[in-house]
């Protein structure tokens, strides 16, 4: 149920780069801050427990993961270009699939509970709940999007 609500959302124009712009520039766990938007979440409590799995998903899987694929875009001579994007493309699904897991893990936890918490609301109690706060602003933008 999630996974399809995030497909769905990650479709939206802005979307992708709103998330991109908050992983990459403000340290975000995207996934984090879209499981909050759709379980409707501000619980201090719930976040903070949804936090820990992504901060411990994010070190084992994601981290690693992104930094392979994202390794694998440059030549690697001698290496084949096509053998080596052949590889950055079976990284990326298992990317996309180590998100899934996270997501599904995530919504286990609030489990078919909507708080009814605005998109911003929960994009801004998400992120207080992660390591580092994102600017409101760059919040407001996937908010948006995502209304």
């Amino acid at each position: 149920m999630i996974w399809a609500w995030t497909l769905a959302a990650y479709a939206r124009p802005g979307v992708p780069q709103a998330c991109l712009r908050l992983q990459d520039e403000f340290g975000q766990n995207t996934d984090l801050l879209l499981w909050a938007v759709w379980a409707e979440t501000t619980d201090p409590e719930l976040l903070a427990r949804g936090a820990a799995v992504a901060r411990h998903w994010e070190a084992v899987a994601l981290v690693p993961l992104r930094e392979v694929r994202r390794a694998l875009k440059a030549p690697a001579p001698p290496v084949a270009d096509a053998d080596r994007e052949g590889l950055r493309e079976d990284v990326k699904a298992a990317e996309l699939r180590a998100e899934r897991v996270l997501l599904e893990a995530l919504a286990s936890l609030s489990g078919n509970e909507r708080g009814g918490a605005a998109a911003l609301a929960a994009l801004q109690a998400a992120s207080s709940a992660w390591t580092t706060r994102a600017p409101d602003e760059a919040l407001a933008v996937l908010a948006a999007a995502l209304d």
